[in-house]
């Protein structure tokens, strides 16, 4: 596994550079409210080389509009088409299942991302399972378990074990998730990464194939894992999330590993 401080060119393993990056958000361009230093430059660097962008996250704590300004904000310029989020793929997923009346474990503000879709918390065809943050408790759990026993299909946003906010290393919805499985004795359709589908739609839409894209995320399991077993090379970065004794644990083994996405487009000579 290549590792990388200030890396050339030549450590790349895969001999010419991407044709398509993926970026994840969270612990790899910004830290909540901070942005990773040098990520602002490597991503005009790479966008001045025209490589194909799509910056991918599992967040569901906030609605698209919102992850967009956050990124503006940031310094990121980031077009809309861009930004790949797992609620599409949950609402194509209610779509091609025929599911309108639905729970939504989310945030108010996420909803908006889910048109056309009713929110039902007595009667649902489907429970969507986003980010409640505090708001996860014993009633809202129980509820969402009863109505996956009654038949309603178990949808989860994402399924990542925790994330790096300012104050520490916290929980993310894949426990929770995993809570309702183990109770209900149902998998959860997961939509984001790690997914397949996820990454073979951003592929689609990006015109290129796996062999041509490569993955930049801090998080050994949805971001590296998933992308190499859809067949794209993977860069873990060493902040966010990283945790050496995690990377270890996984038997996963990234194509490359670097300090920061800072180092990005030395390591792939861009």
């Amino acid at each position: 596994m290549p590792t990388a401080s200030g890396p050339t060119p030549s450590a790349w393993p895969q001999g010419r550079a991407p044709r398509a990056v993926l970026l994840d958000l969270d612990g790899v361009l910004y830290v909540e409210e901070k942005a990773v230093p040098g990520a602002r430059e490597a991503v005009g660097r790479l966008r001045e080389r025209g490589l194909g962008l799509r910056f991918v996250t599992n967040t569901t704590a906030h609605a698209r509009a919102a992850t967009l300004e956050k990124l503006e904000r940031l310094g990121f310029a980031v077009e809309e088409p861009e930004l790949v989020t797992p609620a599409a793929l949950a609402l194509r997923r209610c779509r091609e299942r025929g599911h309108v009346r639905v729970s939504l474990l989310m945030g108010e503000e996420v909803k908006a991302d889910f048109p056309g879709l009713r929110s039902d918390d007595e009667n649902p065809s489907a429970v969507i399972v986003g980010d409640l943050g505090d708001r996860f408790d014993y009633a809202v759990l129980n509820r969402a378990f009863r109505h996956v026993l009654a038949g309603a299909e178990l949808i989860a946003l994402q399924k990542n074990r925790y994330w790096r906010r300012s104050d520490g290393l916290s929980l993310d919805v894949g426990p929770f998730v995993a809570a309702l499985e183990y109770a209900t004795g149902h998998d959860a359709y997961v939509v984001g990464k790690p997914a397949p589908e996820f990454f073979a739609q951003i592929l689609e839409d990006l015109g290129v194939t796996a062999s041509e894209a490569l993955m930049v995320g801090d998080d050994i399991e949805s971001d590296i894992g998933g992308a190499l077993r859809s067949g794209l090379a993977a860069v873990l970065v060493r902040t966010g999330k990283y945790r050496a004794e995690a990377v270890s644990a996984s038997g996963i083994e990234p194509t490359a590993t670097v300090d920061s996405v800072a180092d990005l487009p030395a390591l792939v000579g861009v």
